[in-house]
């Protein structure tokens, strides 16, 4: 395959914020007297804002007007968040790995542009990334396509050109219907998760069939 660009998810791949958005889940449904669940926490992820609650209010059938349990749910994770911040294994030695590849990388994630915002000033790549998008730039969120068809369209490169790496199986099926090489590299929250039609599911970032995708150097 020729490479000329790569596109990675952010939340449970390069960091472990999923372990963050499972005990904002669990304020937020102890305070309406349910509890919160892995099952209700893999339909809410790769989702959008709006659409992410929405699925947390279908499962309880509350009645909750999305917008003001979204804006209740910002408060909870911005509270958390730079506190419980955690990088996946691997995370520094694969971003170091994309630099001597040569090829652009960017960020293409769900979350929105206020905690990426956050989070990008804690990290010393964020300079690197030839793209930020966020859940905030798309009308459609993972599954739909939409974010990897816009990230090719920031590196300048057709689809089947960009490798997307995502740890979940909403993320996978978004950069796979896009046309982009998909890796998937599953955490402990997304195993079960089905990866239909990737290029390779990775035991994580550290994972040389992963790294061997790369060139060494390139002028791309």
């Amino acid at each position: 395959m020729h490479l000329r660009g790569v596109a990675l998810d952010m939340d449970g791949l390069l960091f472990d914020t999923e372990r963050i958005y499972f005990q904002v889940g669990q304020v937020l449904m102890e305070r309406r007297g349910h509890t919160f669940t892995l099952e209700l926490q893999q339909k809410m992820m790769g989702r959008v804002g709006l659409s992410a609650v929405g699925q947390m209010i279908d499962h309880h059938q509350l009645d909750d007007d999305p917008v003001s349990l979204l804006a209740e749910s910002d408060d909870v994770y911005g509270d958390l968040l730079l506190g419980e911040l955690r990088p996946m294994p691997g995370l520094a030695e694969w971003i170091e790995r994309l630099r001597t590849s040569g090829l652009p990388f960017g960020l293409a994630t769900s979350s929105r542009r206020k905690f990426v915002d956050m989070i990008l000033p804690t990290t010393e790549w964020s300079d690197d990334l030839a793209f930020v998008l966020t859940g905030d730039d798309v009308t459609h969120g993972k599954p739909n396509p939409e974010m990897y068809l816009k990230a090719a369209d920031r590196l300048r490169v057709s689809p089947t050109e960009m490798l997307v790496l995502e740890d979940s199986g909403n993320g996978s099926k978004a950069a796979v219907s896009a046309g982009a090489v998909t890796v998937a590299v599953p955490n402990e929250h997304t195993r079960s998760h089905v990866f239909e039609d990737v290029h390779l599911v990775a035991e994580s970032l550290a994972d040389p069939r992963l790294w061997e995708l790369l060139p060494q150097t390139t002028n791309a």
